[in-house]
């Protein structure tokens, strides 16, 4: 179990004992945290409370978070898009809806499940047992490029690379509105959303550097076709990013509409190439993969208005 205790600051003056701990815990759901302080592992100024209780500066808050208990992930037959696989990593084209790896309320039907079938005991075990290979990953509704690690000399080496911001990944995606310039660099640092767990956001206090580069590839009447360059790989970063700019993407409903006219089920995102220093050869690799047939079927219908 781990315990956590937090003071409460002038700004957070009346809020809410959940929605305060929901804030400052990203892991844990609203509701679970509900459900501790009513089995008294919350306390306030040491004495039991209600979730509903407002807080006043300088409060001493204390949560105690059971260890999560594990569950087995099994191998699943599920299909993969091999871009390349050899004896130390493979290169997979996700597709749209897949989940990377289990977590709460996913624990099958994920890219690992898949890998595990297809790879058995030859994956890389640095992650833990819920992410076997997994040295990167992309959302759930963004297709494409991951590699995955067969080996923990080839994870540290990739996992280095990414430190390093030595990585080479380029994304397609199509966003809303018309952007003037037809290139440019956003530069803000990306941190947790201060009033939301599910986001992330510009954040100058508490954020990671973040850097993006991108390009115009074609202007429709309310739409831009972009390629982005990252530099850095933050959590939902390209979409933090271009919504920042007044642009978010197209089907984007957590940082932009939350319905399009084109139904794209998330957001029109790519991870198109990724390409690395190969750890056991050490020589340059770079992998492509095609746009998938909803992106190019939302491109066709906006070149023909």
């Amino acid at each position: 179990m781990s315990e956590y205790r937090f003071t409460v600051e002038a700004e957070q003056e009346n809020e809410r004992l959940d929605k305060y701990l929901s804030s400052l815990l990203a892991e844990c759901s609203r509701n679970y945290i509900q459900k501790l302080i009513k089995e008294g592992a919350v306390t306030v100024n040491e004495k039991p409370v209600k979730a509903s209780s407002l807080l006043h500066m300088e409060d001493e808050v204390s949560i105690i978070v059971p260890q999560p208990v594990l569950p087995e992930i099994q191998p699943q037959a599920i299909p993969l898009d091999i871009i390349y696989e050899d004896d130390n990593l493979i290169v997979i084209n996700k597709p749209k809806n897949m989940v990377v790896h289990p977590a709460a309320g996913h624990f099958d039907n994920t890219l690992v499940n898949a890998v595990m079938y297809h790879c058995g005991d030859h994956l890389s075990g640095i992650n833990g047992v819920m992410r076997p290979g997994i040295v990167h990953r992309i959302d759930k509704d963004t297709t494409g490029l991951l590699v995955i690690c067969k080996n923990d000399t080839c994870h540290n080496d990739i996992a280095m690379q990414l430190k390093e911001h030595s990585i080479q990944r380029t994304y397609h995606a199509i966003v809303t509105g018309v952007l003037k310039e037809s290139a440019g660099t956003i530069d803000q640092p990306i941190g947790r959303h201060p009033g939301e767990r599910k986001k992330m956001s510009i954040n100058q206090k508490n954020g990671k550097s973040a850097i993006t580069h991108y390009q115009v590839l074609e202007r429709f009447s309310q739409y831009t076709y972009i390629r982005c360059n990252l530099e850095t790989g933050r959590t939902h970063q390209i979409r933090v990013h271009m919504a920042s700019l007044g642009h978010p993407l197209l089907g984007d409903e957590l940082y932009g509409k939350k319905s399009n006219r084109f139904r794209t089920d998330g957001q029109a995102l790519h991870a198109k190439t990724l390409g690395f220093v190969h750890p056991a050869t050490k020589k340059p690799v770079m992998f492509d993969s095609p746009l998938p047939e909803y992106f190019e079927q939302i491109l066709t219908t906006l070149r023909n208005v």
